[in-house]
């Protein structure tokens, strides 16, 4: 059956200098494994499938895959996924747009071009132990400022080096001992951005980089605003080291709401047999 289907590159408003996304437009009768099978062919980080919503409040449901899981949440399938749904008809009920994943209901709102998404809680935080904090300094070659659990499905760690320059130097040495692990460095006042981050992931050899992620932007903006409440608006810079040039915009409201957005591009438009 041909679906229609779309490629867009998340977190950039020049396509292929941020995050490719794959979505399945039509994916309503598709079954898990169908769906995980051409997530696996696709073989980028992400590849999701826009179904029917089942709760009421939702205005559409994404199912989110790596190529070999499936994944409750993900930062740039949310937003990717939302600005094909609203580029091909979709109309939100209400002023947010509600989107229906494993992990919920999640909202988000248009930020004049842009999109962005209201992070979900984190599901773990707090400093890691001192065994841990040693495992990522060893990973890392280099001392870290902090660190802490930043969970908030993925399962990430997240560690605060001394600047962006120090982000950027880091080759890290997993060992056999691959961990979900975000750094993060604060930028200088010469730079067009405030921190600079990167994300690594189990790869099947070692560790991965991911090029821009908004999950874990997300709960870094969390642990960052914990740490310090004067801490509102930021912008993130990811995938540097990639030769990746994405940007993340972070605001938090009044009520504490922190919102992770960024700029869609669209690449690839057409139709899949599947």
């Amino acid at each position: 059956m041909q679906r229609r289907f779309e490629q867009v590159d998340v977190f950039t408003s020049v396509p292929y200098r941020g995050n490719p996304l794959a979505v399945v437009i039509d994916g309503e009768g598709l079954g898990t494994d169908e769906m995980q099978r051409f997530a696996n062919w696709t073989n980028l980080s992400e590849t999701t499938f826009l179904v029917p919503p089942t709760d009421p409040a939702a205005d559409y449901r994404v199912r989110i895959f790596t190529p070999t899981a499936e994944l409750p949440f993900a930062g740039h399938p949310t937003l990717g996924t939302c600005s094909v749904w609203l580029g091909r008809g979709g109309r939100p009920a209400g002023d947010l747009i509600v989107q229906e994943c494993g992990v919920g209901l999640v909202r988000l709102r248009r930020e004049g071009d842009r999109l962005a998404f209201a992070a979900p809680p984190l599901l773990r935080s707090g400093p890691v132990d001192d065994e841990l904090r040693a495992r990522i300094e060893s990973v890392l070659g280099t001392g870290v400022i902090d660190a802490a659990w930043a969970d908030n499905g993925p399962g990430w760690v997240a560690a605060e080096l001394a600047d962006a320059d120090a982000v950027l130097a880091v080759e890290p040495d997993f060992a056999g001992d691959p961990f979900d692990l975000g750094i993060v460095g604060r930028a200088g006042p010469e730079h067009d951005h405030d921190v600079e981050v990167r994300a690594f992931f189990p790869g099947p050899s070692g560790a991965a980089e991911d090029p821009v992620t908004g999950s874990l932007n997300a709960s870094v903006a969390q642990w960052l605003m914990s740490r310090d409440p004067s801490v509102r608006s930021y912008v993130a810079r990811q995938g540097t080291a990639l030769g990746r040039d994405g940007r993340v915009h972070v605001d938090a409201d009044e009520d504490g709401t922190v919102w992770i957005g960024g700029h869609v591009a669209r690449c690839i438009s057409g139709t899949v047999e599947l």
